[in-house]
């Protein structure tokens, strides 16, 4: 099994490519769609090189697979789809991230609320069988509460359950999120893996000025984890996590971000000037009246 790693250092973001070098069956985890709010303009240089690269290796593309609806990017799933025939999958529970998010961006009554958007949804424990990959997907909530992380051999992808040990963990503030969810996903699901297994972060935010890291293990987390180590308590880590929390800003692109991802990676249906408008709530987080004073 290989495995080729693409950063977008916008947002900080690890897309991997998996395949199976004798049948060449192929996954990829998490893509990335580009987009610049200031014209609210998308792009595709980001999934147009791993399209280039499943070309290149004369790739089956059999699943997408989307660790969470991510809040910090746009899904680039559906070009890969369209371009490779391959199916978007993503944890189960992402109902209940549209549920939420649906009143939140107010979506209407045609938004489906059903996980219908995806071609597949995924359950805690279930073998998704990609060609001649075998995928376990481990249900990691938390962060959100559709996160899973994948299982492929020795390989972990975890999406933004856990991060490169010198940075620690997910954030746990958005609706729906919990960090004494995470806390169990990661330190009595996660932590029970082998410690040789090797693991694959959605992020690295490169802490310090250090050069980019992709790739840690188990057990490296487990013992130097500078959140969530094999030792540390539940209410010392939920402590931590919720006073960290507290001081973090929005991620920049979370509006846009968050309201296509939880539909599929679909960018929203064009209206009848042809064009197509997303949904940007004012003052979601600190309401105010009319003019701007802060309510209360």
């Amino acid at each position: 099994m290989k495995i080729q790693e693409f950063y977008d250092p916008q947002t900080y973001t690890l897309t991997f490519l998996v395949w199976d070098e004798a049948t060449h069956d192929a996954v990829v985890i998490d893509p990335v769609l580009d987009y610049e709010p200031g014209a609210s303009q998308t792009t595709t240089k980001s999934v147009d090189a791993v399209s280039r690269f499943i070309e290149r290796e004369s790739l089956k593309l059999r699943y997408v697979l989307e660790t969470h609806a991510h809040a910090d990017h746009l899904s680039g799933s559906q070009i890969l789809k369209a371009r490779h025939g391959a199916k978007v999958a993503i944890g189960a529970r992402i109902t209940e991230v549209q549920e939420t998010f649906k009143g939140l961006f107010d979506l209407g009554p045609e938004f489906r609320t059903d996980g219908s958007q995806f071609d597949r949804l995924l359950g805690d424990g279930e073998v998704l069988d990609a060609g001649s990959l075998a995928v376990k997907v481990i249900a990691t909530p938390g962060h959100t509460p559709a996160c899973v992380s994948y299982l492929l051999g020795d390989a972990l992808f975890t999406g933004d359950a856990l991060f490169i040990e010198d940075y620690g963990t997910g954030r746990c503030d958005f609706p729906r999120g919990s960090a004494e969810e995470l806390f169990t996903s990661i330190h009595e699901k996660l932590y029970a893996l082998p410690d040789a297994t090797r693991v694959f972060v959605g992020h690295d935010y490169q802490p310090n000025q250090r050069p980019l890291r992709f790739e840690t293990t188990i057990g490296a987390s487990k013992r130097a984890n500078v959140q969530l180590r094999a030792d540390t308590a539940k209410e010392d880590y939920v402590r931590f996590r919720r006073a960290r929390d507290a001081t973090l800003a929005a991620p920049r692109l979370l509006l846009p971000s968050v309201q296509v991802n939880v539909n599929a990676g679909l960018l929203p249906k064009e209206r009848a000037n042809g064009r197509r408008y997303l949904h940007v709530p004012v003052n979601l987080f600190h309401p105010t009246d009319d003019v701007g004073n802060p309510k209360g």
